[in-house]
């Protein structure tokens, strides 16, 4: 499964709502793009530290999934079709969405917009 930032921040903060999605994963995948919002939003809170631990512990469970040019390749088609259709979604879950596709991996995600990407299932918790 492909975790968007919505999800890494609630298994951050132990939302046990969130557990048995992550158990039933065969494998956790988390984009670089959401490390890159997760520390955005961590170095804004009196807690950085304690979340900047929990992650550095938490990463070795984890792939983490760089932009390479399949997920470029990704990239442009999803971005071109929700244009075409009229429902595009911010671009950094544009990123997350061509990730997920690329590698035929579901999003967990409350963000409802990642079920217009066509080829992208979103697993709700």
């Amino acid at each position: 499964m492909i975790l968007d930032t919505n999800a890494l921040s609630a298994w951050a903060e132990g939302d046990p709502s969130i557990e048995p999605v992550l158990r039933s994963a065969t494998e956790v995948v988390i984009p670089v793009i959401v490390l890159g919002e997760f520390d955005f939003g961590i170095r804004q809170s009196r807690h950085y530290q304690r979340y900047a631990d929990w992650l550095d512990a938490s990463l070795g469970s984890v792939e983490i999934a760089a932009i390479d040019r399949d997920v470029a390749h990704a990239y442009g088609a999803v971005r071109l079709e929700l244009k075409q259709a009229g429902t595009p979604i911010p671009i950094n879950d544009t990123w997350i969405a061509a990730v997920a596709r690329q590698r035929g991996l579901p999003v967990v995600s409350r963000d409802i917009h990642f079920d217009s990407v066509p080829g992208v299932r979103r697993v709700a918790w």
